[in-house]
C-alpha cells in the first residue's frame, strides 16, 4: 500500500480529478495548502507598498492506492497538472504500512477499496 501525495496548481485540480476518474480513481483527499518552490513567489504593490508575496496558493493531493494502482495514479496526475511551466508541482510516493476503515474494522489492501 502506498500514499501518493501531490501539490498541484489551484487551477489544475479539474483536469487532474477528471484524469484520476478515467483510471478509475475516485477517492482522495484535497487540501489548500500555501508554499513556493522554483518560483520563489512574486511583488506587488497594494496601496503604494511593494510586497513580496513568498508563499503561494496550491493544492495537495492525498490518495491511498493499492501497489498495482500507484501508476496509474501517478501518470493521471501528471497528465492533469502539467503545464511545462514552473511550479507544476510535485508527487511523493510514501509506504503505508497499515490502513483500517473506521465503520467495519476491515484493514490492510480491503479497507482501501
Amino acid at each position: 500500500m502506498k500514499l501518493v501525495m501531490a501539490m498541484i496548481q489551484p487551477h489544475k485540480l479539474n483536469d487532474v480529478k477528471q484524469a484520476l476518474y478515467s483510471n478509475e480513481v475516485y477517492k482522495m483527499t484535497v487540501f489548500n495548502a500555501l508554499g513556493c518552490g522554483e518560483q520563489r513567489g512574486y511583488t506587488e504593490t497594494y496601496r503604494g507598498v511593494m510586497e513580496e508575496v513568498s508563499l503561494l496558493k496550491k493544492v495537495r493531493l492525498e490518495i491511498a492506492v493499492n501497489d498495482d494502482f500507484v501508476q496509474p495514479v501517478v501518470d493521471a496526475i501528471i497528465k492533469g497538472a502539467r503545464t511545462g511551466k514552473i511550479g507544476d508541482g510535485k508527487i511523493f510516493i510514501l509506504d503505508l504500512p497499515e490502513c483500517i476503515r473506521i465503520r467495519t474494522g476491515v484493514k490492510g489492501k480491503e479497507a482501501i477499496g
